[in-house]
């Protein structure tokens, strides 16, 4: 695992626990991608619409752009991958990525990709 992986490993878990403040998101015209400064509201949106797109804003994202050597915005996409029985609640695929990182002395784009379950009431499911 690089340590691109690892770290934005880390920051979405921060981000999903929301322990990094959100503020009001509002859908970027030319990009069609959502600021937002946690992932937990595109959780919440894919977990009812089937997907959602943002890009990472603020300091996790300020941080990041910083010790990889890089302006290219972090942008995260989320899909539905299935419905769970529990109502409002899915199996969802994240997929991260940023463009032109410097990681070992060499740039290149980096891409994690995860699977969280997740309900658009912000919870995750019941364990049943």
């Amino acid at each position: 695992m690089t340590t691109f992986s690892r770290l934005i490993g880390a920051a979405a878990i921060v981000l999903v626990v929301g322990l990094i403040p959100a503020h009001p998101a509002e859908a970027s015209d030319s990009a069609k991608r959502t600021p937002v400064t946690e992932i937990k509201p595109l959780l919440m949106v894919a977990a009812e619409r089937g997907e959602a797109h943002g890009v990472l804003d603020g300091p996790g994202a300020d941080y990041v752009r910083r010790r990889f050597d890089t302006t290219a915005p972090i942008e995260i996409d989320v899909r539905r991958l299935q419905k769970l029985p529990q109502f409002g609640c899915g199996r969802l695929e994240v997929t991260t990525s940023q463009r032109d990182v410097l990681e070992t002395k060499s740039r290149q784009d980096q891409i994690l990709t995860y699977q969280v379950s997740f309900c658009s009431d912000g919870q995750v499911p019941d364990k049943r």
